[in-house]
């Protein structure tokens, strides 16, 4: 299914928030081609838990498919006249380095749209184009910290707690992505171009939409930014949370006092006022947390469900991977990487009519299209077998 099919992106990005922005074009159909340094993006040299599958980062099959890749020297005079031919004839300019970078090369986003006033071109950075922050390092951990979202995330009995999963990065390219559609579509009506900029840091605002619009308008948050012990937030009453059980854990949603009280047995909360159990939760919530630990977690599931209480189990990702409705939804696929090892991808995350998007081109060799891509441009053959014996460019090796 080629949703983008006749968009053409360069990718200049590198790590985890452009790439995977790019990959999400690719797979809607976009014929993104990856521009990596001679010896490959951060990202294929850089691996989760420092695990490699068949000699490949982790990172990059977390990134890299739905891309063809060249590797291209961007220091040389050579390199910057082959990046300049590849830009010319692309709809969308993609990167994620830090504000000025590109400049460098003569290719930030006012000297290309200068010369091409078609070209959409989108920057992920970390704290945003320009202002007082604009050249720091911008890295997940380093948002969360800054945003709020490690202050208001954990038990207010410890410290911030950082989330178990990169979700800036990942939001960070979900909105670059709907910036660049969007872009698209405006250009169709215009004929104009569009510089689309996303940061991490107002991705992580983004993020906190619920909770910062409550504090901000004087929510009441006398006990601090985070809620006491099993309570899932500061802005949370008494149950709503996960707590453990006699065999593991179990997430309770909201519920009316009166009716936590028939699901979980206890009488003490039937004519307790919703207020009352917001406002001294912590006590309310330690009855709650004793009760649930008598039982396992499968028949607290049995009891909420009767009482129509919402409810779900803690998973880990050996669970998440054999749930049945994920698998329903395809949301993994296993495919052949380009080094003969069966990997497990994470599904692009929309259907269209229904369908999931297929994996059309897993993550590839650093060079694979190197001679394909410069025969795109107009380079001859010996022109091109120049570009390899000067170190210019490199490709992959024959299989």
């Amino acid at each position: 299914m080629s949703l983008l099919k006749g968009v053409r992106v360069i990718s200049f990005n590198h790590f985890l928030a452009g790439p995977h922005a790019a990959q999400m074009l690719g797979d809607m159909g976009a014929d993104v081609i990856a521009v990596e340094p001679l010896d490959g993006a951060f990202q294929r040299n850089w691996a989760v838990a420092g695990h490699f599958v068949a000699g490949e980062s982790v990172n990059h099959l977390n990134t890299g498919r739905s891309k063809r890749s060249i590797a291209l020297d961007m220091k040389s005079t050579a390199g910057r006249a082959i990046a300049e031919r590849l830009v010319a004839g692309a709809d969308v300019v993609m990167e994620n380095f830090r504000p000025g970078t590109m400049a460098k090369f003569g290719m930030g986003p006012e000297d290309l749209r200068a010369r091409y006033p078609r070209l959409i071109y989108a920057s992920a950075t970390g704290f945003g184009a320009t202002g007082p922050f604009a050249h720091r390092p911008g890295q997940d951990l380093l948002l969360q910290a800054m945003s709020g979202l490690a202050a208001h995330t954990g038990p207010s009995e410890g410290p911030p707690v950082p989330l178990g999963s990169v979700v800036i990065d990942h939001h960070t390219a979900v909105l670059c992505v709907l910036g660049i559609v969007a872009s698209l579509f405006a250009r169709e009506q215009t004929g104009d171009g569009r510089r689309v900029d996303v940061s991490l840091l107002q991705s992580a605002i983004d993020l906190q939409g619920e909770p910062l619009t409550a504090w901000l308008n004087g929510a009441p948050h006398d006990d601090g930014p985070r809620a006491p012990q099993g309570v899932a937030s500061w802005f949370s009453s008494a149950g709503h949370g996960i707590h453990r059980t006699a065999d593991g854990c179990i997430a309770i949603s909201m519920a009316a006092p009166a009716v936590l009280a028939r699901a979980l047995d206890l009488p003490e909360l039937a004519e307790v006022s919703p207020e009352t159990m917001l406002k001294e939760r912590a006590s309310y919530n330690r009855l709650i947390v004793a009760q649930v630990a008598t039982r396992t977690t499968a028949e607290w599931q049995a009891a909420l469900d009767a009482a129509g209480v919402w409810n779900a189990p803690v998973e880990d990702y050996d669970a998440v991977r054999e749930n049945p409705q994920l698998a329903h939804l395809g949301a993994f696929q296993t495919a052949t990487s380009s080094g003969g090892a069966q990997v497990t991808f994470v599904s692009h995350p929309v259907h269209y009519d229904g369908a999931t998007l297929p994996i059309a081109r897993v993550p590839q060799p650093l060079g694979a299209q190197t001679r394909e891509i410069l025969a795109e441009v107009g380079y001859a053959a010996d022109e091109i077998e120049t570009f390899l014996t000067d170190d210019v460019v490199r490709a992959a090796s024959a299989a």
